[in-house]
């Protein structure tokens, strides 16, 4: 006997085929946007399509990435985002998190896609970013041991706070090694025990030579950093995925430096004791809360609701209410009119229009309906559908 399903296991079943393929759960496509309309709750449904060969459904919610001002009938765009089914109806789609015109280089087209992603996942969110500790007595520093940022940082502490010990994790900071390398820099630091807060660091330069610190797995490793993390990365108007991820982002390297000590000349001499007892006990702190807060998350990721499917659909429920509404306004419409027909059939006025009259006895004013009610000689009253007349009945016919 072969294998029957129901309908919504078949879905489901389709479901996890999309969620466990990669390529589809992080795909770009470009397409002319059409049948697009924005619900009133802010969501965007539109399809891309590719002339009239192909055609794919999108929707983009309202909180999600950038670039939703973009849609329009008939633009041309570049859309990010996972593929997946919309069980109530069975609809395959996609589910936009970056919208960009056609014509956006490559680099910023992945730029905007990590940056949605990992927003999303809460690499970004202000309430994790830790302070950084007043009095450190250990600071990593990440960056490379040949330039000057390495030397700048190396004088700046040692004359705001000699105190300091600094820990060099020597890396590539330019390059298709770099990423990788600064990651495995991170996991070298998190093994260094007692260590404060960690530099990221290195000089301007263009986007393509600061693309290393734009790595997802440049990401990941400040987010896991068991210190807190300074990003320095490049010059004042240079902004990178690393800065957005780090606790603190710092304009240059020596600006990094100076937010990462105090200054020994408004310090006591008294305070560097206390400073290395109280960086200790905060560290176990934040170690600790880091934990914690990590299984929350987890747990919390694991009983998440899919917010995606209700939203499609409450959609759904509010476009049938008003579906239903306009089918009830219409029915009363056309019984009120049938209604009104009915009237004009039965109006007096109108049997009048079609040849008949109204015969009215003169003497008691009462309407004739039988000829025994009349006698020859008797005046009547006679109305048509213009005018009438007064005649006199000459003889009484059965």
């Amino acid at each position: 006997m072969p294998l029957i399903l129901t309908v919504s296991k078949v879905a489901r079943y389709l479901k996890d085929i999309l969620l466990s393929d990669t390529m589809l759960q992080d795909v770009w496509v470009s397409g002319e946007v059409g049948n697009f309309t924005r619900s009133a709750a802010g969501h965007s449904y539109f399809t891309l399509r590719e002339g009239t060969s192909a055609a794919l459904r999108c929707v983009m919610f309202r909180n999600a990435g950038g670039g939703a001002n973009h849609l329009a009938e008939g633009a041309a765009v570049i859309v990010h985002g996972r593929i997946a089914i919309y069980e109530q109806r069975g609809d395959l789609q996609l589910i936009a998190d970056v919208v960009q015109p056609e014509g956006v280089g490559e680099l910023q087209l992945k730029l905007e896609a990590l940056k949605a992603k990992l927003e999303k996942e809460g690499l970004f969110e202000p309430s994790r970013k830790r302070e950084l500790p007043a009095f450190p007595v250990k600071i990593g520093v990440i960056t490379s041991p040949t330039g000057a940022v390495w030397h700048d940082i190396q004088s700046i502490v040692s004359r705001r706070y000699p105190l300091v010990e600094l820990v060099l994790a020597p890396t590539l900071v330019q390059g298709d090694a770099a990423a990788p390398g600064i990651a495995e820099a991170f996991t070298a630091m998190n093994a260094i025990p007692g260590l404060d807060l960690v530099i990221l660091a290195r000089g301007g330069g263009s986007m393509e030579d600061l693309w290393p610190f734009n790595e997802e797995a440049v990401a990941r490793a400040i987010y896991t950093s068991r210190a807190p993390v300074v990003s320095a990365v490049g010059h004042e108007t240079d902004f990178t995925i690393a800065d957005m991820v780090a606790d603190v982002r710092a304009p240059t390297p020596s600006a990094a430096a100076e937010l990462a000590v105090p200054d020994r000349r408004e310090l006591l001499a008294g305070i560097a004791a206390a400073a290395r007892g109280m960086s200790a006990f905060l560290d176990s702190v934040v170690t600790g809360g880091m934990d914690d807060i990590e299984r929350a998350r987890a747990r919390l990721d694991r009983a998440a609701p899919d917010f995606d499917t209700l939203r499609l659909r409450v959609d759904d429920l509010l476009k049938n209410a008003a579906s239903q509404l306009r089918h009830v306004v219409n029915a009363r419409s056309a019984e009120v009119e049938s209604l009104g027909h009915r009237l004009t059939a039965l109006s007096p006025r109108d049997i009048l229009r079609r040849g008949y009259a109204i015969v009215e006895a003169a003497a008691t004013g009462r309407i004739v309906t039988d000829a025994s009610q009349l006698k020859p000689d008797d005046d009547v009253s006679v109305t048509l559908d213009k005018g009438g007349f007064n005649a006199g009945v000459k003889r009484v016919r059965d």
